[in-house]
């Protein structure tokens, strides 16, 4: 994989062609250069993630104040994923059950926690299959780029999900785990009055 991040051949290649994206051969209709640094760049998206965690974290405080910091933190995790297109309706959803500690949480959470690791494993697998098999590469070929962006960036997309996937089978166990020791005591329950 250290190859994946390998030399440029080139200047054009160094800076991704006319558009600055890779592949070169990209052709982006209607494509503006940005004209903001990395650095501003990355403050914006940082700025905005603390302005979004910090407002839901104030919203589920007044709310509810008893949620534990597990659950505050899965509402901030969930509202965050309302940005990964395909997922921001059921993950809204999934905030607000934590919210209200809704028993489907569990369910919809494991649901959409599957989608999360399934998307990001399938953009590996497709990425790495343009590499290696058709030439094409979607990283710029630095190294920091590569390990930064395109490997841990979107690891992230997998740990995170992997928690809460985890969670909800832990919590979906201990439930049924829960239900059965009732049954067994109100079987025994009620076969104690039948005698009596």
């Amino acid at each position: 994989m250290a190859h994946l991040a390998s030399k440029p051949t080139g200047i054009p290649e160094l800076l991704g062609g006319p558009t600055g994206h890779f592949p070169i051969e990209a052709d982006i209709v209607g494509y503006l250069a940005n004209t903001a640094s990395v650095p501003a760049l990355l403050g914006i998206f940082a700025a905005g993630c603390v302005v979004i965690v910090g407002l839901t974290h104030l919203l589920v405080k007044y709310h509810d104040p008893s949620l534990s910091s597990a659950d505050k933190w899965a509402i901030a995790w969930f509202i965050l994923s309302e940005l990964k297109f395909l997922w921001g309706p059921l993950s809204w959803c999934v905030a607000l059950m934590v919210t209200s500690q809704h028993p489907l949480r569990y369910p919809f959470q494991a649901l959409i926690s599957t989608g999360q690791i399934y998307g990001d494993v399938l953009y590996y697998a497709t990425s790495m299959f343009d590499h290696y098999y058709k030439g094409i590469a979607y990283c710029r070929p630095e190294a920091y780029y590569f390990w930064g962006y395109y490997f841990f960036l979107n690891f992230i997309w997998i740990v995170i999900p992997s928690y809460f996937l985890y969670d909800s089978f832990v919590s979906t166990a201990r439930a049924f785990q829960a239900q059965e020791r009732e049954s067994k005591r109100q079987q025994v329950n009620g076969s104690v009055k039948k005698s009596a």
